[in-house]
């Protein structure tokens, strides 16, 4: 298998790119750098009508934020192209009309509106649904009951047609799935579908296969909702006479609803309030914004690698994994047959073990940038300082600023349990004394900050755990936080002062 994998990652630009494509990329690409291959993305754009505009950026931005790089594509060339359905047409036409020119399918003449009424008489009739198939294909409109002359005539004429396969009868289908093993299927259950629809254009069913064929690619890894098309692909590899050259599937897992019943929607993120997209995307057709993992904080790493533990495991209790790790122990073997439940808590307990060992540096300067839209100013040094204490308390970036105000804002409330519980007439002592004795402190660093408070606390008798809490109110505003000392630091002698003092004023009345 070495060096002769080739993977295909094929979104079609419908729209945003759901994290549910994201994984089966992520996958393709850890497969074929497992195996030291290649992998391709081929946009499908067949369907012209829901073609979205932006789309295809869209889905390039995504995979490079991700990190998954792609050997070729239609923004990096190589020698499988072109990359674009829509700019092979030609060549699909061409295996289509082999294929009736050989038997395998057949010209069909049956509007849409002649099928919709046969669907709603075997429907009211029967109870039953209509099936274009080896028993109806008979009945109708299409080059197996017409003569040879009736068929030309009709083309000539300039009458719409589609070209269907014609499914074999009583045939047994067999796949070999790398995850779920054998799939068996009788072609009784596969109706004739279109392979090229009236405009010329094939279905994702041919331009599939034929792609798939003339790129190259040895190893069709794709999401668990091709299944079911799984078996017809089989056939028309078989048709074509590409049997022999048929690449291996591996159909996988569904993402499921965090309950576990039914599968991840745009509707679940938005109901239980996390997002399925990998970027922001903004709907060019009615401006509806919809939120991305990217801007909602979450670094590429992180969420690269929540993703691919959703339906793979190493089977190892290791949950964290350089991108280069996951190359090395991914095996499409540990892929699990069912589904995966997508846990958001999950995914923010990730960001936060990857924003823990975040360079500080690179840290630091997106909590500026966050500042810098609040209209605060601070220099880098303090910048610094203030995110190398926040760095391990919080799960995103932008909660530097959201859980450390208290670094650019006096209190206005302080949290009146703490005070009712801590502040008292001996820390009011303490802290008039240890106001005074910061003003006048010549060099103030988080070791005097403490040297002055043990030394007042050591005068009166008072251990040091009576009055922290009340220290860390009169200066925050809440009982909790970054280690006190270097806080204090970063705010500077003054601003302590200053604010122990109008705390002593405003808890009056808790003395």
């Amino acid at each position: 298998m070495e060096n002769n994998v080739i993977v295909r990652f094929a979104p079609s630009p419908t729209g945003p790119l759901h994290i549910g494509g994201v994984r089966t990329a992520l996958f393709n690409y850890l497969f074929a750098k497992k195996h030291g291959g290649t992998m391709l993305l081929r946009i499908e754009d067949t369907d012209q009508n829901r073609f979205v505009p932006g789309a295809e950026e869209y889905i390039k931005e995504a995979l490079e934020w991700c990190g998954i790089e792609l050997d070729e594509s239609p923004w990096n060339p190589g020698d499988r192209g072109p990359y674009r359905q829509s700019e092979r047409k030609e060549m699909y036409a061409e295996y289509a009309e082999k294929l009736v020119k050989e038997g395998k399918a057949y010209y069909a003449f049956d509007t849409s509106e002649e099928l919709s009424a046969l669907r709603d008489k075997f429907e009211k009739e029967k109870g039953e649904s209509f099936f274009y198939n080896a028993v109806m294909r008979n009945r109708l409109k299409n080059s197996l009951t017409m003569s040879a002359a009736e068929v030309q005539e009709k083309i000539e004429s300039g009458e719409p047609y589609v070209i269907r396969l014609k499914v074999p009868i009583k045939k047994e289908i067999r796949l070999k799935d790398m995850i779920r093993g054998w799939v068996v299927v009788h072609s009784h259950s596969i109706d004739d579908k279109i392979l090229l629809k009236a405009d010329g254009m094939p279905t994702y069913h041919l331009a599939n296969i034929v792609d798939d064929h003339l790129m190259g690619v040895t190893h069709v890894i794709r999401g668990e909702e091709w299944l079911p098309s799984a078996p017809l692909h089989v056939l028309l590899y078989e048709s074509l006479g590409w049997a022999n050259e048929m690449p291996e599937f591996a159909h996988l897992p569904l993402l499921l609803k965090p309950s576990g019943k039914g599968k991840l929607s745009k509707r679940d993120g938005d109901k239980l309030g996390f997002s399925v997209f990998p970027l922001q995307w903004n709907d060019p057709e009615n401006g509806q914004i919809s939120s991305g993992y990217r801007e909602d904080g979450f670094l590429a790493d992180a969420f690269t690698n929540f993703l691919a533990l959703l339906g793979w495991s190493s089977g190892t209790d290791q949950e964290i994994y350089t991108k280069e790790e996951l190359i090395e122990v991914f095996s499409i073997e540990r892929i699990s047959k069912s589904g995966a439940k997508f846990d958001f808590e999950k995914a923010k307990w990730f960001n936060q073990q990857y924003l823990k060992t975040y360079p500080v540096e690179k840290l630091t300067e997106k909590y500026l940038e966050t500042l810098k839209a609040e209209g605060i100013e601070c220099d880098f040094e303090k910048a610094k300082k203030i995110t190398s204490l926040m760095q391990e308390r919080v799960v995103f970036p932008a909660e530097i600023y959201t859980n450390a105000k208290f670094f650019f804002e006096v209190p206005e409330e302080y949290d009146q349990k703490v005070a009712k519980k801590k502040w008292n007439a001996e820390v009011v002592d303490v802290f008039t004394y240890y106001a005074a004795g910061v003003k006048n402190a010549d060099n103030f660093d988080e070791t005097a900050a403490k040297e002055i408070l043990v030394k007042i606390l050591e005068e009166k008798g008072i251990g040091m755990g009576k009055v922290m809490q009340s220290l860390r109110l009169a200066i925050t505003g809440v009982g909790g936080g970054p280690d006190l000392m270097p806080v204090l630091e970063v705010l500077g002698k003054d601003e302590v002062a200053s604010r122990i003092n109008i705390a002593i004023e405003k808890l009056s009345s808790f003395v």
